[in-house]
């Protein structure tokens, strides 16, 4: 009686056997990295309305982040500026640049500039940039050499994991209190013998919740 199926089908068991995990095992790589927000979030950096360069003000200039982000001691989110606090340099700078034209038009109408967010968080996610930047941690933790970006782009995933590995172990991220807009600080020779259990300046010893409550409320 002849064979009902060729005999190279004989060797489908193998293969299966063979190229099953390695597939099995690349799809779950191809997942956790490909649909992870290392990958699909870092590096994220929109055009924004107005060509606005870090790396020039807080940069070459050295301006102060909280100069134009002043809510970020005191609120749960970093204020983008208002426009008035544009102006307050460029009415005297730059007066007729055309890039700016979008800031003198907002001055003069009152509309608001159409800043496109960059650092995203699901809305079930509870941060305040307040117990941070109390507890000593850097603005360069979370957002990168914002000193060096002429276009501001995400530096960090800002997932569940990073987040946690950061709150199980936050001594590498912790600094004075003076020092936290201090994006050169981690080169200094002071970051190297910093100890933040005995900064005289820390009124209490920073204790990050690792529980779900603490993100999820």
């Amino acid at each position: 009686m002849p064979a009902i199926f060729p005999r190279w089908t004989n060797k489908i068991p193998l293969a299966i056997g063979v190229l099953g995990p390695l597939v099995g095992s690349f799809v779950i790589f191809a997942i956790w990295y490909w649909w992870s927000p290392l990958y699909t979030d870092v590096g994220y950096r929109p055009k924004q309305p107005v060509p606005f360069s870090h790396a020039l003000h807080a940069g070459d200039m050295g301006m102060d982040c909280r100069y134009c982000h002043n809510t970020v001691e005191r609120a749960a989110y970093a204020a983008i500026p208002p426009t008035q606090t544009c102006m307050n340099c460029h009415s005297q700078v730059k007066t007729e640049s055309p890039r700016l034209g979008p800031v003198r038009t907002s001055f003069e109408t009152g509309d608001s500039i159409p800043w496109v967010k960059v650092h995203m968080l699901p809305d079930y996610v509870f941060f305040d940039h307040r117990p941070h930047l109390s507890a000593g941690v850097g603005c360069v933790s979370c957002h990168g050499r914002i000193d060096n970006m002429v276009v501001v782009e995400q530096a960090q995933p800002l997932s569940m994991g990073w987040c946690l590995d950061c709150h199980r172990d936050p001594d590498s991220s912790l600094r004075p209190l003076d020092e936290v807009t201090n994006m050169n600080w981690d080169a200094s020779p002071e970051a190297a013998q910093y100890d933040f259990t005995k900064d005289p300046d820390r009124k209490r010893m920073p204790s990050p919740p690792v529980h779900c409550s603490g993100c999820h409320r």
